[in-house]
Parts: C-alpha cells; structure tokens; sequence
C-alpha cells in the first residue's frame, strides 16, 4: 500500500523559515504532478504549490517569492521551501502526488502537518 509521509512541520516567528517534506514508500513505477495544499481553520483547501514531472511549477498568488517547491524523484520526495513565514500562512500543510503503483493509478494523500507563524 503507498503511504505519503510529512514532515519538517512545526511553531515558527513571523519573518522565520520551514521546509517541509514528503516522501512516498511502496510499490511505485511513476510519479506525476506533485502538491502542496494548506487548509486554516475555517477556511476551505488550498493548493500553495505544484510541480510536474518536468520540473514546471506554479504558487498560490500569496506565497509566490517566499516559498519554493521541488522534487527529487529517486527519494520520491517533494519538499516545499517556505521563506518569510506571515501569521496568514498558518494551516496544516498536506501533500499529493500523482502515481503509478503495482496496482494501478493512485492519488494518496499525507496525513497533514501542523504549521503555526507566530507574530
């Protein structure tokens, strides 16, 4: 069964920095689209940031500048630099990925990590 794992989250002053990760472990033969969404309490999803298998990326309008998503596809990984930390960005931040898996296409999600910027 593939399983998606986050980490790197955590408490963090306004202006500091996070970087979060997650890894993907099972049977897997392909990896697509990679993301980052972020959900605060009362507010719906959002989707902070993509990355391709080509590399291509695109941000949330509101984190564009201060936070950067990359991959490293032999560690099956996506990580998601986050610079200059606002109060806003406080959510808990959850990966998806796009798979090929011994047992056909899958779209698992992790378990969410808590991210808190304080001011």
């Amino acid at each position: 069964q593939v399983r998606l794992v986050e980490s790197g989250g955590g408490l963090v002053q306004a202006g500091g920095s996070l970087r979060l990760s997650c890894a993907a472990s099972g049977i897997i033969f392909t990896i697509g689209d990679m993301t980052w969404y972020r959900q605060a309490p009362g507010k719906d999803r959002e989707l902070v940031a993509a990355i391709t298998s080509g590399g291509s990326t695109n941000y949330l309008d509101s984190v564009k500048g201060r936070f950067t998503i990359s991959r490293d596809n032999a560690k099956r990984t996506v990580y998601l630099q986050m610079n200059s930390l606002k109060p806003e960005d406080t959510a808990v931040y959850s990966c998806n990925m796009v798979l090929t898996t011994n047992r056909g296409p899958d779209n698992p999600w992790g378990q969410g990590t808590q991210v808190t910027v304080s001011s």
